[in-house]
């Protein structure tokens, strides 16, 4: 007689991701329960906001715990999944870890580098596991991109072309707290980057501007940048950011090679128009948002944790990968700051 498994997941935090993260892990437990022959994934989840989160409980068919984090934990999950700000992410990671539980947790593990060393040494010292939030990898684009460029198809590298393009800005209350364009959304280009191409990013040239809102550059922020990254084999790149991308949400990597050249989020619903003669390609709605066009990805991400949990696959992000394309926002934004280059600290591989 087949035995049906059951994995609880406690989620913390019922802002927009963490409302985001509770539907998804609903949409995915029919697709885990067929895949995975009979697992029942269960949700719990709290937050401070109880009348909120108790609605969200609702609609997604979880139970609502008060309590917060130790509540949870006592109510009995098999692993967390922490959407919090980022000042209690640390804190949040150190409960599961302490619980002997796996931990999802969206980027980045601590508002600073700084900050995160020590995070990065509790979860060693206590063996613990942390799975950290960067979608882009579970992505189908750049997943292809990836398996084309381990198999030899693209050849080496010359030139990489990463952009990330809000449609809109968030509120400037958002803005100030964030730690600016390239920590908050480059971030996640320095990731990919990294993990498309299995080289360290040593260098970043930084400009930026702000001809929006001027409210974003009285909280120090800019509100469209650019910078120039040299890998530690000397290929260079371009990451660019901005907040108006007014015809839509648009997320792309071009990668340029010496056999062949592709690019990552260019479909029919690619936010720019031809002005070529005849060409009407891409000619479908736009994404809105960043939810839309990393749908797919982020329920991918969500199952990932769920095979992690039950010991059917390694860590797909590990902690020190966030860290280290933290460590990359960070130079961007030093350089950004004071009009130079800044090479970036990179740890000796263990």
């Amino acid at each position: 007689m087949e035995t049906t498994k059951t994995v609880t997941l406690g989620l913390v935090g019922v802002g927009r991701i963490g409302v985001m993260h509770a539907r998804n892990i609903a949409a995915i437990a029919p697709q885990l329960a067929e895949r995975e022959r009979g697992l029942e994934l269960r949700l719990k989840l709290t937050d401070v906001a109880e009348e909120h989160a108790r609605a969200v409980a609702a609609e997604v068919g979880a139970e609502f715990v008060p309590g917060g984090v130790q509540g949870l934990i006592a109510s009995g999950v098999d692993a967390l999944v922490v959407a919090t700000g980022t000042q209690t992410h640390p804190e949040l990671i150190r409960a599961g870890v302490d619980a002997g539980l796996p931990v999802f947790c969206e980027k980045p593990v601590a508002g600073s580098v700084a900050d995160s060393l020590p995070v990065l040494e509790y979860i060693a010292e206590k063996g613990g596991v942390v799975q950290i939030g960067h979608q882009r990898r579970f992505d189908a684009g750049y997943l292809e991109a990836k398996r084309r460029f381990d198999a030899g198809e693209i050849g080496w590298i010359h030139s990489l072309r990463a952009m990330t393009g809000d449609m809109f800005p968030p509120s400037v209350e958002f803005l100030a707290t964030s730690g600016g364009l390239f920590r908050d959304c480059s971030v996640h280009d320095f990731d990919i980057l990294r993990w498309l191409t299995g080289r360290e990013i040593v260098e970043v040239y930084a400009k930026g501007s702000n001809n929006g809102d001027p409210a974003i550059g009285e909280v120090g922020d800019v509100d469209t940048a650019l910078a120039v990254v040299t890998f530690d084999d000397g290929t260079v790149g371009t990451v660019s950011a901005t907040r108006y991308n007014g015809a839509g949400h648009d997320v792309r990597l071009e990668i340029q090679g010496s056999k062949d050249s592709v690019m990552v989020g260019l479909d029919d619903k690619t936010a720019l128009r031809s002005t070529e003669t005849g060409v009407a390609f891409p000619g479908g709605e736009t994404h809105k948002t960043f939810a839309e066009r990393f749908d797919a990805a982020y329920r991918a991400e969500l199952a990932a944790f769920v095979e992690l949990v039950l010991g059917e696959r390694t860590n797909p992000c590990t902690p020190e990968d966030a860290v280290a394309a933290s460590r990359v926002a960070d130079a961007a934004q030093e350089s950004l700051e004071t009009g130079a280059p800044v090479r970036v600290e990179v740890p000796a591989r263990a």
